[in-house]
């Protein structure tokens, strides 16, 4: 299933349904076919709603979370959304978690996937040389409950990501920003309705990290 990539400024986003919003962030090597699945079920009940967060195409001195987040608020007050349903994968979720701290008005529930914002690993304590494509397939695969998800196209994407330096500067900023933005001490601040999603087998943000989470 391909969507309509819509722009409204500088903002390009997939919009389908009706209903309430429910918006999606993707996490840092996300691809839309990640959310297929979601976008299918819930735009039969929903306004679906996918922003495509510009990780690699910020300045490096706003590629961060902070960075990604005023971004995604500035596309709230674009399209005047109200009464969100706001879902974060992974880097996705710190962003969301950054957002409704500092703008819950807007936000009716919050869904965390493998939310980064306490503890994440990353791509692990190797970096991938250059040229070396099973590593970044070996590792992209290690994202997925269900390796064939890593398809042909995002490891090409990826790959190409982790070959530009100017990317992998960035990369490397957005992990520094992730890691210095734990929110430990403020999750307690949010009174919205929480949903929290995790893998037993994940090896990014393991399952311990989901039940701190449900701690706070």
């Amino acid at each position: 299933m391909t969507y309509e990539i819509k722009q409204d400024g500088k903002f390009k986003y997939i919009e389908e349904g009706q209903g309430e919003p429910l918006m999606l962030l993707h996490g840092l090597f996300g691809a839309l076919s990640n959310f297929q699945y979601l976008i299918e079920h819930f735009r039969k009940t929903h306004k679906v709603v996918v922003p495509m967060l510009p990780l690699l195409e910020m300045d490096l001195l706003h590629t961060s979370v902070g960075g990604l987040q005023k971004y995604v608020h500035k596309f709230v007050e674009q399209r005047k959304y109200d009464n969100i349903h706001l879902m974060g994968n992974s880097l996705g979720g710190h962003v969301g978690l950054v957002h409704i701290l500092k703008h819950p008005e807007k936000i009716k529930s919050l869904i965390l996937t493998g939310s980064s914002g306490l503890f994440e690993n990353g791509m692990g304590d190797t970096y991938p040389k250059r040229g070396d494509k099973e590593y970044i397939r070996n590792k992209t695969a290690l994202t997925f409950y269900d390796p064939a998800l890593a398809t042909d196209e995002l490891v090409n994407e990826v790959f190409e990501i982790t070959n530009n330096r100017l990317k992998v500067i960035k990369i490397i900023a957005l992990a520094k920003s992730a890691i210095r933005n734990n929110l430990g001490e403020e999750l307690t601040n949010i009174k919205q309705p929480t949903c929290l999603i995790w893998g037993n087998n994940d090896t990014i943000t393991p399952p311990f990290v989901g039940k701190e989470f449900h701690k706070l």
